[in-house]
């Protein structure tokens, strides 16, 4: 067939998601002009990396060897004050093995990490939420 007589594809628009984030509050009150704002993922910083980055601070934190103020605008206050109180308390710093993340909605992000501790393998479930342009850390278990 001729190239000019190939039919034209038609140009299919993307689709903005449907569903939303509704940023976690952890019940604190906030005046409704200083809310916080959910962010697409596309206008996040890239998440593999991010993890990563974020996951050797909190092991380093709970080894003692990294100071936690370090992550002050990684995650939620809440997190950052059981990540102080959990600082130095593990003997070694685990080494991450695998990174499995799955994003549910757009701007959130579930990533189980599984860490080695010496001969012991655990597993950490963290979740971040896109929140007023950054990856917030809202949840964060040692298993």
């Amino acid at each position: 067939m001729l190239e000019m007589f190939r039919p034209v594809a038609p140009v299919v628009a993307q689709q903005k998601a449907r569903l939303y984030l509704i940023p976690s509050t952890f019940d604190d009150e906030f005046d409704p002009d200083f809310l916080p704002q959910p962010t697409s993922a596309l206008d996040l910083p890239e998440l593999n990396n991010w993890t990563l980055r974020f996951a050797t601070c909190v092991l380093e934190i709970w080894a003692g060897r990294r100071s936690a103020s370090q992550v002050t605008r990684m995650c939620h206050r809440r997190i950052f004050t059981e990540l102080v109180a959990a600082s130095g308390s593990m003997k070694e710093v685990g080494r991450i093995r695998t990174v499995h993340q799955s994003e549910p909605l757009d701007g959130i992000c579930e990533s189980t990490i599984t860490v080695r501790f010496g001969e012991r393998l655990r597993a950490l479930a963290i979740r971040f939420e896109g929140v007023d342009n950054r990856w917030l850390c809202t949840s964060l278990t040692l298993l």
